[in-house]
């Protein structure tokens, strides 16, 4: 399985994004806003991961308290996970899931994140492995 998240809209205090599996559009995603980590300094809590292709896995989160999917080997960066929220407030460098129908916000997060998970787990029954790339 195949996820592409697109980064198409890069502001000062967030960064909203396309996301689709196996080449079709899923949802849209929130993240911090994204610096160029080559030439700037990462900022803890409010910086983007860096462009890049990762493995995805689902791991029982203990900040949480529910299975959800997690990236792994990503550079700089520990615990990244793919969780709901609705605002850059709600990510400390994570992707949420959601529709952009306000300015700097997801909603409806909590049905994408379930709707994500299960894409998941249905292909990681299969034998598929799962990446996503950041781009």
């Amino acid at each position: 399985m195949e996820i592409r998240l697109t980064r198409i809209a890069k502001r000062e205090a967030y960064t909203i994004g396309r996301l689709e599996i196996d080449g079709t559009y899923f949802c849209d995603t929130l993240e911090p806003t994204w610096r160029d980590l080559k030439r700037r300094r990462k900022v803890p809590g409010r910086t983007a991961i860096p462009e890049g292709r990762y493995p995805v896995v689902i791991t029982l989160s203990c900040r949480f308290g529910r299975w959800l999917p997690l990236l792994l080997h990503v550079p700089l960066f520990d615990g990244i996970r793919i969780h709901a929220g609705n605002t850059s407030a709600d990510t400390a460098g994570c992707i949420l899931l959601g529709e952009n129908r306000e300015r700097g916000r997801v909603v409806n997060s909590a049905r994408w994140v379930g709707l994500l998970k299960r894409r998941i787990v249905d292909a990681k029954e299969r034998g598929e492995g799962v990446w996503i790339t950041v781009c």
